[in-house]
């Protein structure tokens, strides 16, 4: 067991979370209970796999939760892409959301392979 914000991936995950909501709040209101829940719960559901795999008793279940976690960061990239296509992001803000869950990504991958999973 570890201590989550004790990971380096950990420093970037609030920063993306936080810009998916601050960001989202500008899109159309009937888009709440669609894409824009959905956005926010891929996003924060990211440092919440990487919390609770913290907590598990052995590196399997806590590589587990990190692949878990890399798949949120797909869909979270995805609903990213899929916002600019609607128009409903600019592009300075599609370019910094890209960018941080990209390196989020990269960053998990590493965790991911050195424990081994």
């Amino acid at each position: 067991m570890q201590n989550y914000k004790d990971l380096k991936v950990w420093e970037k995950l609030p920063r993306f979370t936080l810009r998916v909501y601050e960001i989202t709040k500008n899109f159309l209101k009937e888009e709440m209970y669609s894409l824009t829940n959905q956005i926010r719960r891929s996003s924060s559901s990211i440092p919440a796999n990487i919390a609770e795999g913290c907590g598990k008793n052995t590196q399997g279940e806590f590589a587990h939760f990190l692949n878990i976690a890399l798949g949120s960061a797909n869909e979270s990239e995805y609903y990213v892409i899929l916002s600019k296509d609607l128009n409903y992001l600019k592009e300075e803000y599609f370019n910094e959301l890209i960018a941080l869950i990209n390196e989020i990504k990269a960053m998990l991958i590493n965790l991911i392979s050195k424990v081994g999973a």
